[in-house]
C-alpha cells in the first residue's frame, strides 16, 4: 500500500501507544468542543463524537469528565484553534490543526519544526484549495449489511462507506453533515472509535520511500507538539 500508508499506520499505533502524549490531546479536543457549544454531548454532536474518540482510546471517565469542567476554566476563555500551512520539497502540501491559548509560541514552534525538517510555513490560506473538508468515522464493521447502513446514512449526508479492511470501515461526508451522520450513528446506537473533521486532499501526490523517510521526521516532530492537534498532508 505504499511508505505513506505504513507511515500513517505506524503514527497512529504510535500515538495510541503513547499515552502521555495522546491524553492531554484528547481531553484538549473534548474541552474545545464543550467551549464552543453546548456541555451536554447529547445536545452537541461535536463534544459527542470527541467523548467517543477519547473512550475509544481508553482516556479515563475522569479526564472525560475533568475535560468538560474546564471548559468554562478562566485559561480556557483564550484558547483558540488556529491552523498553520506548510509547503516541503517534493510538492508535498502539509496542513496543520492546533488547539492553543498561546499563538506566539505555537507559532515558534511550528516554524522551527518546518525549518530544521526542510520545510517552510506559507501565508495561511494558501492551502485551503488544495484540501476538501469532510466529516470521517472510523469505525469497526457494524452487525448490520453494509447496503442497510448505507440506505440508513443517505438522507444524513452520506457520501461514501470506505471498506478499510476485513474488520474497519470508514464513514464519509461533507463536513457541513458531521452533526447529521453523529446524530444517526447515535440513533442506531453504532458506536465508532474515531470521528474528524478531516481535510483530504484533491490532488495527492506520491513520493519515494525515501523521501517518505526524510518527510516522517517532519510530521513525527509536528505531531508530537503538544498544541498540535492533527496533521494532513496532500500524500496520495
Amino acid at each position: 500500500m505504499g511508505r505513506a500508508f505504513e507511515y500513517r499506520k505506524a503514527a497512529k499505533m504510535k500515538r495510541w501507544g503513547n499515552m502521555s502524549r495522546v491524553f492531554p490531546k484528547l481531553a484538549k479536543a473534548i474541552t474545545m468542543a464543550a467551549k464552543g457549544g453546548s456541555s451536554d454531548p447529547d445536545t452537541n454532536a461535536a463534544l459527542r463524537t470527541a467523548i467517543q474518540t477519547a473512550k475509544a482510546q481508553n482516556l479515563p471517565k475522569d479526564n472525560i469528565e475533568a475535560a468538560i469542567k474546564r471548559a468554562s476554566a478562566k485559561d480556557v476563555a483564550n484558547m483558540a484553534e488556529v491552523n498553520y500551512e506548510g509547503k516541503w520539497q517534493h510538492g508535498v502540501l502539509i496542513f496543520v490543526e492546533t488547539a492553543t491559548e498561546n499563538t506566539a509560541r505555537t507559532v515558534a514552534n511550528i516554524k522551527t519544526i518546518f525549518n530544521k525538517n526542510g520545510g517552510s510555513l506559507v501565508p495561511t490560506g494558501s492551502l485551503e484549495f488544495h484540501f476538501d473538508r469532510k466529516a470521517i468515522f472510523e469505525m469497526k464493521k457494524p452487525d448490520i449489511d453494509m447496503d442497510d447502513l448505507e440506505m440508513e446514512l443517505i438522507d444524513a449526508g452520506l457520501e461514501e462507506i470506505k471498506v478499510e479492511d476485513e474488520e474497519n470501515i470508514a464513514i464519509i461526508a461533507d463536513y457541513t453533515d458531521f452533526g447529521n451522520i453523529s446524530n444517526k450513528l447515535h440513533e442506531m446506537e453504532l458506536e465508532y472509535e474515531k470521528g474528524t473533521l478531516s481535510r483530504v486532499p484533491n490532488a495527492p501526490v506520491e513520493i519515494t520511500d525515501e523521501q517518505m523517510d526524510e518527510l516522517a521526521v517532519l510530521l513525527e516532530k509536528l505531531e508530537d507538539d503538544d498544541d498540535v492537534q492533527n496533521v494532513y498532508t496532500n500524500l496520495e
